[in-house]
Formats: C-alpha cells, sequence, structure tokens
C-alpha cells in the first residue's frame, strides 16, 4: 500500500506542469561556467558542497568576496593556495563585483491565469526592454519558459519595469513564440 501511494505521488508530480512544480520556490539565477584554470579551481574546491549559481547571490569587492569565502568556509577546512585563491577571487570580482546586480533571492513566480496576445507582448516589450537595447537580442535569444524568467527577473534588477505579474505573463509569451523552437 505504501509503495502505491509513493508511486502515485511520483506520477502526480511528473505530470504535473512546470509552473506548479516551481509554485513558492524562488528562482535561481543561471551562471555561465567559466573554463581554464578558473573552473578548474572551482571543481576542486568548490562544487562538491555548492553549485556556482550561487555566487550570483552578491555583488562584492574583493575584500568582501574573501571574507565571504573564509566565513562560508571556515568550518569546512577548505584550504585555498595563495594562487588559486587569487584565481578564484579575480573571476569573482569580474564576474560578481560591486558593480555588478546581484541576483534578488526573494522572487517566487506567481500564477498567471490570463495570457498575453502577440500585440500585448510586443507592446510591453517595447516599454520595458527597448529604453535600454533593441528588440533583435530578444528575437534572436531562443530559452526555455525557465531561462526567459531568470533573464527577466535579471533585466528587472537593472531598471526594466515590468510588475510580478507582467513579468510571468511576459515570460509565458516569450517561452511560447520565442523559446526553443528554432523556426522562428
Amino acid at each position: 500500500m505504501k509503495s502505491a501511494i509513493s508511486l502515485l505521488t511520483i506520477a502526480a508530480a511528473l505530470a504535473a506542469p512546470a509552473v506548479a512544480q516551481l509554485a513558492g520556490r524562488p528562482i535561481r539565477p543561471q551562471v555561465i561556467r567559466p573554463t581554464g584554470e578558473v573552473w578548474k579551481v572551482i571543481r576542486q574546491n568548490c562544487t562538491t558542497c555548492h553549485g556556482i549559481d550561487d555566487y550570483a547571490f552578491y555583488a562584492l569587492d574583493k575584500a568582501g568576496w574573501q571574507t565571504l569565502l573564509e566565513a562560508k568556509h571556515k568550518t569546512l577546512g577548505i584550504v585555498l593556495s595563495d594562487s588559486d585563491r587569487t584565481i578564484l577571487l579575480d573571476y569573482l570580482v569580474s564576474k560578481f563585483g560591486p558593480d555588478t546586480k546581484p541576483f534578488p533571492r526573494t522572487y517566487v513566480p506567481p500564477e498567471i491565469t490570463t495570457f498575453f496576445s502577440d500585440p500585448e507582448a510586443k507592446r510591453l516589450l517595447d516599454r520595458a526592454c527597448t529604453k535600454c537595447h533593441p528588440l533583435d537580442r530578444v528575437e534572436k535569444a531562443r530559452y526555455p519558459e525557465d531561462g526567459w524568467r531568470v533573464l527577466a527577473v535579471d533585466m528587472r534588477e537593472r531598471g526594466a519595469k515590468l510588475s510580478d505579474e507582467e513579468l510571468e505573463r511576459l515570460v509565458e509569451w516569450l517561452g511560447r513564440v520565442w523559446g526553443t523552437n528554432q523556426d522562428k
């Protein structure tokens, strides 16, 4: 009986739409993995405990990153060589330094019940996005809904004027119209 309930629970979770599975969970940033020596240092010292997306929640100078690394790793016994520490700190400051905007920790996507038509979405894109960049950047991009959501939340943190509902309606439209379909 217990295993039948477990199987039903698993089947229901797999059948639920992705939005329902995300409900109540904050959105996480998506950090592009570095290459070369930086990746080697991160892979050897960091990723056994956490992913690299955690870095995007901060915007610190070199001293701030140094303090955070020491505080978070004090009891773990992780010891970086001076050269590895320099490589890691230089990377962190270059990608997540004080001139960057940290990814918000609190955004939880609201459920939407109405969806944008093409003209509505294009009007919102014109209003919210074209103050900083042309729309061809959007039209050339292909992301699944979650990718559009991360990008839209990041753009809102950088100044795009979007309410939570507008953001989610736009994300749904972008996923549907400018998603991973390569024929667009």
